[in-house]
């Protein structure tokens, strides 16, 4: 049982591995790639990248039901607690970033594109960090363009 919707995956015969090697493995490196065997189960071939990729959307995912099985306090609290970094943010951010993190995994478990989430949560906890490193309290000064 997939996780994800099916999405067509490229096909490719376990000959094509010894016949057109460095046409498979290019094309693993942008997509899986199912090779299928006459003698056995199909297998799938994909960069580090993309299994790294899936991990940590698995590892995301482990984190969001944990937070949805503790009944103790708001959603956006119960994500600071299994999101720490969280606590940087003001209360109305933290609200902002539990709904843009749910959203996003949504997104990314039903189309099978991690960096969807994966983008979202980099996003909000470098914001986080930046927030905390004091870089948030800044005066900003805006160049003009037309002042040279």
């Amino acid at each position: 049982m997939a996780i994800a919707a099916e999405f067509p995956m490229a096909t490719r015969r376990s000959s094509d591995l010894s016949k057109h090697s460095a046409e498979v493995f290019a094309e693993a490196e942008e997509h899986p790639v199912r090779v299928t065997r006459r003698d056995g189960e199909s297998l799938v071939l994909m960069s580090q990248r993309e299994a790294e990729r899936r991990t940590r959307l698995l590892s995301f995912a482990s984190q969001l039901i944990t937070v949805a099985l503790d009944d103790g306090g708001s959603l956006a609290e119960r994500m600071s607690k299994a999101f720490p970094w969280m606590l940087a943010l003001s209360p109305a951010d933290r609200r902002s970033c539990t709904q843009d993190l749910i959203d996003a995994a949504r997104a990314s478990f039903s189309t099978d594109q991690p960096h969807l989430a994966l983008a979202e949560l980099t996003s909000w906890k470098e914001t986080a960090t930046a927030i905390a490193a004091g870089l948030g309290n800044a005066d900003i000064q805006w160049l003009d363009e037309n002042e040279t």
